[in-house]
């Protein structure tokens, strides 16, 4: 989910993203008996990748890829609320957005068929085994990317100095649609992280390049870094909570959690809370945004803060006696949230006013908790990018949990 943007996968709904294909060259390792990549176990060693990008004013954060041979340079938004990559394609490109660079082109030897596993992963119908598998990724926005799956070269350099050139499967997309009121990030297409088997991730992980680990740092001055993989992982001081999945949902939930707000109780209890990088924002039900919006009006002194309704950055704006130039100068204002997970002893998620404030253009700050009523995302409740600033966050498939430790992202591990 991104900035604007959400998902909808079986039932819910809930990736901001963006949208388009992919699709290219073939590749000398592909047709190797063994692959190089697999006569060794590189677990214990990460791939890490600088990131660029901000909550506001560009609502997401963007990673460099290069794919296929010879490799070309891709930007892609980071999502771990969604499983599939894909790029913008010329197969040809029926209908693609706006992006930095030409169209991923596709080579028809590297057209992934139905058979394929990751195909019949992505439940989309396939009539006989050897058809080429499309595929159709819809947001809540009602965005979409429809294409097909190829195959091809990404060279990575794994934190041990070794290179390795997987063939890895994406999504070729060629018909985008971006309805007007959304907002789609400048990028090549989309980066899933999520932990299902068309993840990058997982299919890195099943080849025995790395652990099914992935986890990233974003600055909240821009910037920080994305790895995959366990190498990078501080000795201590993460705090972990067991990830919660229902039968139908792969999304990374950690379960109930219950609000509190400057340290004190706000009966809102049970809140059912997903991580989700492809949010810029965070969203609570109506229930809990309302409580939330109406416990921080009555904490705000009028004297010193009014309503900036000028603003439209965001629905909830303030502003001060002069403007403000930045978030440091108006967080005394505002009091410390905490998420309290209520399966795991003592594990919390604090939230300084930092991690949901924005400081706008206009020397204002506006709350960058949404409504995710408003949106469709029901009772689901989203920590996006906002909420996870200045922290390592990692989410790790093999043990099935997410920690976070509070880290400086502008410096690379």
């Amino acid at each position: 989910m991104r900035g604007g943007k959400w998902e909808v996968v079986p039932f819910w709904v809930l990736y901001f993203v963006l949208l388009c294909g992919y699709f290219q060259g073939c590749f000398s390792a592909f047709n190797l008996p063994h692959p190089p990549w697999k006569k060794q176990s590189n677990f214990g060693s990460s791939i890490v990748f600088p990131l660029t990008g901000n909550v506001y004013p560009k609502g997401y954060y963007q990673v460099t890829l290069n794919v296929g041979q010879p490799p070309k340079p891709y930007f892609l938004d980071i999502d771990t609320g969604s499983d599939l990559t894909w790029l913008q394609c010329d197969a040809p490109c029926r209908k693609c957005t706006p992006a930095p660079h030409r169209p991923y082109k596709p080579n028809n030897k590297n057209i992934v068929k139905c058979e394929d596993p990751i195909c019949a992963s992505l439940n989309h119908p396939c009539h006989n085994p050897n058809d080429q598998c499309d595929y159709e990724v819809e947001y809540a926005d009602h965005c979409s990317s429809f294409g097909v799956l190829v195959k091809d070269a990404f060279p990575v350099k794994l934190t041990n100095g070794t290179t390795f050139v997987p063939p890895l499967v994406f999504g070729c997309g060629y018909d985008q649609e971006v309805p007007a009121s959304a907002h789609a990030p400048f990028t090549d297409g989309i980066l899933g992280l999520g932990n299902g088997k068309s993840s990058i991730v997982s299919q890195m992980s099943s080849s025995g390049l790395i652990r099914n680990v992935v986890g990233h740092c974003l600055s909240g001055q821009g910037g920080g870094y994305l790895f995959l993989g366990d190498d990078v992982l501080p000795s201590s001081g993460i705090v972990w909570t067991p990830i919660v999945r229902a039968s139908s949902e792969k999304h990374y939930s950690l379960g109930p959690a219950d609000l509190l707000f400057g340290g004190q109780a706000t009966g809102i209890k049970g809140l059912p809370v997903i991580f989700d990088s492809g949010s810029t924002f965070t969203y609570f039900n109506s229930e809990a945004y309302k409580t939330l919006l109406s416990l921080i009006k009555k904490n705000i002194n009028t004297k010193q803060l009014t309503d900036a309704v000028d603003d439209k950055s965001l629905p909830v704006c303030w502003k001060g006696s002069k403007p403000f130039k930045s978030i440091n100068d108006a967080q005394s204002y505002f009091k410390p949230l905490t998420l309290s997970f209520t399966k795991s002893k003592n594990i919390q998620l604090q939230l300084t006013p930092e991690a949901y404030l924005i400081h706008t253009d206009h020397g204002n700050v506006c709350l960058g908790i949404l409504n995710g009523s408003e949106v469709g995302l029901g009772n689901v409740n989203i920590i996006g990018d906002i909420s996870m600033l200045d922290k390592m966050v990692i989410y790790d498939n093999e043990k099935q949990q997410i920690g976070w430790v509070p880290a400086n992202c502008n410096k690379l591990p």
